[in-house]
């Protein structure tokens, strides 16, 4: 099967079942993805492989995830970063966009979001679950 993008992935979550089945949709997009379960193979991924797009699970780092998601996009800048999240309050959104992130989607909607996400920002948009209760208008994506 032809991927839509000829670039490689990473997605970066510790829980087993739920990467398995985001990697499943991330493998009809990509040629390759590569799935790590702790920051430092994120780190070591992101520099070594520069992938089109990053979908890391902002529970890799707990609280720390701002400072995860800014090394991350200093390793790789070129790359596209989804966060995801269980969580739904509008300042988890918020701080993943301020940190580096191109796109959040919650965990729950995963579903109905990824595939949207992905298009998203790799078109060069913003992405924000609606979850989230932001507005719908995303300005474009300045990086």
């Amino acid at each position: 099967m032809e991927s839509k993008y000829s670039t490689c992935a990473i997605l970066a979550d510790r829980h087993i079942a739920l990467a398995e089945g985001v990697r499943g949709l991330l493998e009809t997009a990509f040629e390759t993805v590569y799935v790590v379960a702790d920051s430092q193979s994120l780190r070591e991924g992101a520099h070594r492989l520069m992938p089109g797009l990053i979908v890391l699970d902002l529970s890799l780092a707990g609280p720390e995830f701002s400072g995860l998601l800014k090394e991350v996009r200093d390793l790789s800048p070129e790359s596209r970063v989804i966060a995801l999240s269980v969580h739904d309050q509008a300042t988890v959104a918020r701080l993943a966009l301020a940190s580096g992130a191109h796109g959040v989607v919650l965990k729950r909607d995963i579903g109905s979001d990824l595939q949207s996400a992905i298009d998203a920002v790799l078109g060069g948009d913003w992405y924000v679950s609606h979850g989230f209760g932001l507005p719908e208008c995303v300005p474009k994506a300045t990086a």
